[in-house]
């Protein structure tokens, strides 16, 4: 009798809810030091860290049900997936952030980038800025599948590099 294949989708949507969760945790520690304003370098690495930890630990619980086997598909299947789930519920909670919790997010955001750009960019006149301005206020919707599209592409590399470290296959007899 053949063992059954664990599915693949229970442990996306396992450990996506757990990053999910723990990304949101982080985003509201973040806005309590208010310290959302702006993706420092720290906190990106931060972000990516838990993600590829998250990858890990999924992957690795799959290979561990699937009796120690695991493929590389199987691996960048889960890790984007998880990466898709997780990065759905970060989305949704810098939505309600940005419309609801605090609606003038964009122009406080603004405003403290902009003594930054005018010092990296002298030359930038008033007019440019607010033109800049108005342009990304009116593409700001662009940061939700943007940030989806990145985020599958982290699961996509980290899901790589973990079903390379962890891939072993059935043997064939």
């Amino acid at each position: 009798m053949e063992e059954q294949q664990p599915k693949a989708s229970k442990f996306m949507l396992n450990y996506g809810l757990i990053l999910g969760v723990v990304s949101v945790i982080f985003g509201v520690m973040l806005y309590t030091q208010k310290m959302h304003y702006e993706m420092s370098t720290p906190v990106i690495i931060i972000s990516v860290l838990l993600t590829v930890v998250a990858v890990f630990l999924g992957v690795n619980a799959y290979k561990k049900a699937n009796g120690g086997y695991l493929k590389i598909s199987e691996a960048l299947k889960i890790a984007v997936g998880i990466a898709l789930v997780s990065t759905i519920i970060s989305l949704a909670y810098q939505y309600v952030l940005i419309n609801f919790i605090e609606p003038d997010f964009m122009d406080k955001a603004i405003e403290m980038a902009k003594p930054k750009a005018m010092a990296q960019n002298p030359s930038m006149t008033e007019e440019q800025w607010q033109q800049g301005v108005a342009m990304q206020k009116k593409l700001g919707w662009l940061r939700y599948p943007i940030g989806l599209i990145f985020s599958c592409i982290i699961g996509l590399v980290v899901g790589v590099i973990t079903g390379l470290i962890l891939k072993k296959s059935k043997p064939e007899y």
